[in-house]
């Protein structure tokens, strides 16, 4: 496969890591998006980017674990190719808990001791006692006495990694198209089609759903967290994901609507007061944005990989692990292209193929 004409469809995370690692392979790239070119309203423009295969074991599927470990090996590698940086972290995460959800946390951490013990090649956690727990976060050891840590977890940052590969896309000579309404039958002419539309594929895939996400970002200087803090609750699981510059990123709930308008209100004042239940520092911050987000989901809540045999190539239903999973499902992609499936079967990504 070389010096292909390729178009794909959709600039959001998956289609400018795609679009950005065809290019550099030596094909002719288009990129074609309907939203304007600065993606601010895309669900990866607003997520929080945690990088927590184990964390997310407690309410994924295995495989998806499987696609977390490998992308979280992956990215470094990736990032190091790109001429800006972005903020990269794996310091691992903190998991902690309220006295009255202790029996909560327990499963929690008996799903996450299942998990490593099923896939030994991820980091057990950690159990933290009152001193262990203030040697890592010093800051949160008034308030908790005991927690989880999952070592080796990690996060990046979501806008700068879009920014950066943007530029990329640019500095590349790909052909970027905003604002551009087009559908895969328009490129019949091209070698290979890749749709990586999300939601604005709902046509092409029977039952996706669109799973609505609320999240704050705050600016709390005054806050010293390390690394991602996850607060078991029965209700609302929160993350608190802690970015450069005093910035945090905030978000716990999964609606099953595709309603886009703002976040309510209730939303809002769970996420806040869970976050002041973590840090009393978050009473000073400064919200700067209150966010909205509709991710693309399946029947299983698992991604797909499905190719016709006219070369469309249709990548879907990320759900809630975009970050997490992108580079497995980008490299199992180019894989397929190549007609190699040994990388999808292993990570248990599933590949349809269909007739046109």
């Amino acid at each position: 496969m070389n010096g292909l004409n390729i178009v794909v469809l959709g600039a959001g995370l998956m289609g400018r890591l795609v679009a950005w690692s065809l290019s550099r392979l030596g094909h002719r790239v288009q990129l074609h998006e309907t939203k304007a070119s600065d993606q601010h309203g895309a669900a990866a423009w607003v997520a929080a980017a945690m990088l927590a295969p184990l964390a997310e074991s407690a309410i994924t599927e295995l495989n998806v674990v499987q696609m977390g470990r490998y992308s979280l090996q992956r990215w470094p590698e990736l990032l190091a190719e790109l001429e800006h940086p972005v903020f990269f972290q794996q310091d691992g995460t903190l998991v902690v808990w309220h006295r009255q959800d202790a029996s909560e946390a327990q499963r929690f951490s008996a799903k996450l001791m299942d998990t490593a013990q099923r896939m030994p090649e991820l980091n057990a956690p950690v159990a933290l006692n009152a001193a262990s727990l203030h040697q890592l976060e010093p800051t949160l050891s008034d308030v908790f006495q005991q927690g989880l840590f999952l070592p080796g977890e990690g996060q990046l940052d979501n806008r700068q990694l879009l920014n950066a590969l943007m530029q990329q896309l640019q500095s590349s000579h790909v052909e970027l198209h905003f604002s551009s309404n087009v559908s895969p039958e328009q490129f019949s002419h091209a070698d290979w089609v890749i749709d990586c539309r999300g939601m604005g594929a709902h046509k092409a895939w029977d039952n996706l759903r669109g799973v609505r996400g609320e999240v704050l970002r705050i600016h709390a200087p005054d806050v010293k967290l390390s690394r991602p803090v996850r607060l078991i609750h029965p209700r609302y699981p929160l993350y608190i994901a802690p970015k450069q510059d005093g910035v945090f990123v905030i978000g716990a709930t999964e609606i099953e609507s595709d309603d886009t308008s703002p976040a309510s209100v209730r939303s809002s004042l769970e996420l806040l007061s869970a976050a002041y239940s973590v840090h009393k520092g978050f009473a000073e911050a400064r919200i700067l944005e209150i966010n909205a987000q509709i991710r693309p989901t399946l029947p299983d809540n698992l991604p797909a990989i499905r190719i016709h045999e006219n070369k469309y190539m249709h990548i879907n239903g990320l759900y809630r692990h975009g970050f997490l999973i992108a580079p497995a499902i980008l490299d199992a992609a180019l894989d397929l292209m190549e007609g190699r499936s040994d990388l999808a079967h292993s990570l248990g990504i599933s590949v349809l193929e269909e007739a046109p």
